[in-house]
């Protein structure tokens, strides 16, 4: 006879699994990015008030993580398509924790990011 077969594990823990393995600056990445990943999909039927069309005022702080900022643009822009940032806000993310660029300098770009996909958004108010 064959020994019970060993359920699959799922997901969730597939992803537990991974964050133990990881060190602190990741398991803070990883953790940002499922936050974008969620905060992405919008409000549903759940009665969430309505996402406001205008930026909110959220200052940034003197002292910001990279993954701090993308949390407060987030925020800042919440009627922004979180899909058309994730690329562009994962590479820059990237290239600090990967390449060792400044936070700062990350957080810039990632700033003028947010501020150009809400010139897109809308045009003839963000003069």
């Amino acid at each position: 006879m064959l020994p019970p077969k060993k359920p699959s594990p799922t997901a969730q823990q597939q992803l537990e699994r991974v964050f133990a393995e990881l060190n602190a600056a990741n398991r803070e990445s990883l953790l940002a990015f499922a936050q974008f990943l969620r905060d992405r999909q919008g409000p549903d039927d759940t009665g969430l008030p309505e996402v406001p069309q205008q930026p909110l005022d959220i200052p940034r702080p003197e002292e910001e993580s990279v993954v701090g900022a993308i949390r407060r643009l987030a925020r800042t822009y919440p009627m922004l398509n979180k899909d058309e940032l994730l690329h562009a806000s994962s590479s820059l993310m990237s290239s600090h924790i990967l390449h060792g660029r400044p936070a700062s300098e990350v957080i810039d770009e990632l700033e003028t990011l947010f501020a150009d996909a809400y010139g897109r958004y809308a045009p003839d108010e963000s003069t």
